[in-house]
C-alpha cells in the first residue's frame, strides 16, 4: 500500500514510517522543511514538500496514496491562543483529507489523546472530550470517524499522555524539559494522578495494524502503561538528572497545567483482544532510565 503520512519525521511519525516500510508499504511523507525532507528520504520515504496548512498539498498527497495516516500537530503549548491555532490548523487539514477520501473506501487513520473518566480507566467505548484546551481535537476526530458512512475506512488511534522512546517524548518529556530549565524535577497536584504511556515503537505497530485491518469508524487505545503516578515519573527524572523532586504550581505548565494535574488512566484491553496488539518495548519508568544528565 502507498501511504501518505503527515508528521512522519517526529518521534511517533518516524517510528510509524519505519514500521510501514518494514512491512512492505511505501510512504509519501509530508515535509514542511528541507531538514524534514532530508530525514524522510534517509528513512526510505518519498517527501512531499508542504505543511499542514497547505491544503492543496494535502489534496495532492491523498490523490497519490492508497491510504492516509495523520500524525502532524503544531506542538506549541506556550499559550491558549497557540494551542487554539494548532487545533484550528489540524481541523482544517483533517476536513480536507477526509473530503478527498469520501467514496474511495481507502483507510484514513488519525490520532487523538485517550479520554479521561473520573474514577476509572477510560476505554475505547468512551467518547473523546470536546471541551478544555484541546477539546477541538475531539470534535475534529469524531467528525473524521463519522466519514465511515461516506465510504472512508476511518479509524482513530488514541495516544496516551506520554509516547516515549529512549526517555524522551510526551508529557514526561515536557517534565524533563522543564526540569532541565528550572533545576527542579517538578510535578503538579499531589503527584498521585496517573498518566498512561506507550513506547513509540509499540504505538507504530498499532498504527500499521489499524491501516491494514481496522473497521470503519473504530477507535483504539495505544496504551501500554495504564497509569504511572506523576510523582514516580518525576522521581526517576530527578534521580537521572541529579535534581531535587518537588511539587510545583499547575501554572508551571501553562495551558496544559489543568490536564497535567488530572488523574487519567486508560485501558487498552479491547484493542489488545480485537487487534491482537501486544506491546513489546520497555514501559515508561524503565525507558526513563535512558535519560542522560
Amino acid at each position: 500500500m502507498r501511504v501518505f503520512v503527515t508528521g512522519g519525521t517526529g518521534l511517533i511519525g518516524s517510528a510509524v514510517v519505519a514500521e510501514l516500510l518494514g512491512h512492505g508499504h511505501t510512504v509519501l511523507a509530508l515535509a514542511r522543511s528541507d531538514a524534514s525532507a532530508t530525514a524522510a528520504e534517509k528513512a526510505g520515504a518519498e517527501p512531499l514538500r508542504g505543511g499542514l496548512a497547505d491544503l492543496d498539498t494535502l489534496r495532492t498527497g491523498v490523490a497519490r496514496a492508497d491510504g492516509v495516516i495523520h500524525l502532524a500537530f503544531g506542538n506549541d503549548f506556550s499559550s491558549p491562543e497557540a494551542v487554539a491555532n494548532s487545533v484550528a490548523e489540524e481541523t482544517a487539514a483533517l476536513t480536507t483529507l477526509g473530503q478527498e477520501l469520501v467514496g474511495s473506501d481507502r483507510p484514513f487513520v488519525t490520532v487523538s489523546g485517550t479520554p479521561w473518566v473520573p474514577g476509572r480507566a477510560s476505554t475505547e467505548a468512551d467518547p473523546l472530550p470536546t471541551d478544555g484546551p484541546v477539546g477541538g481535537r475531539g470534535i475534529a476526530v469524531t467528525a473524521v470517524l463519522e466519514l465511515a458512512s461516506q465510504g472512508v475506512r476511518t479509524s482513530a488511534i488514541r495516544l496516551p499522555r506520554t509516547v516515549h522512546n529512549n526517555g524522551t517524548g510526551g508529557f514526561a518529556g515536557l517534565l524533563t524539559q522543564i526540569a532541565r530549565q528550572t533545576g527542579v524535577s517538578g510535578y503538579p497536584g499531589d503527584g498521585t494522578q496517573r498518566w498512561p504511556a506507550v513506547h513509540a515503537l509499540d504505538a507504530a505497530v498499532l498504527f500499521r495494524t489499524a491501516l491494514e485491518q481496522a473497521p470503519a469508524g473504530s477507535a483504539w487505545h495505544a496504551v501500554d502503561d495504564e497509569g504511572d503516578r506523576v510523582r514516580d515519573i518525576a522521581e526517576v527524572i530527578g534521580r537521572r538528572l541529579g535534581l531535587p523532586v518537588e511539587r510545583v504550581p499547575e501554572e508551571t505548565y501553562g495551558p496544559l497545567g489543568v490536564i497535567f494535574a488530572t488523574d487519567q488512566p486508560s485501558s487498552s484491553a479491547h484493542t489488545r483482544q480485537a487487534l491482537g496488539w501486544k506491546p513489546q518495548h520497555p514501559n515508561l519508568l524503565a525507558d526513563l532510565e535512558n535519560l542522560q544528565p
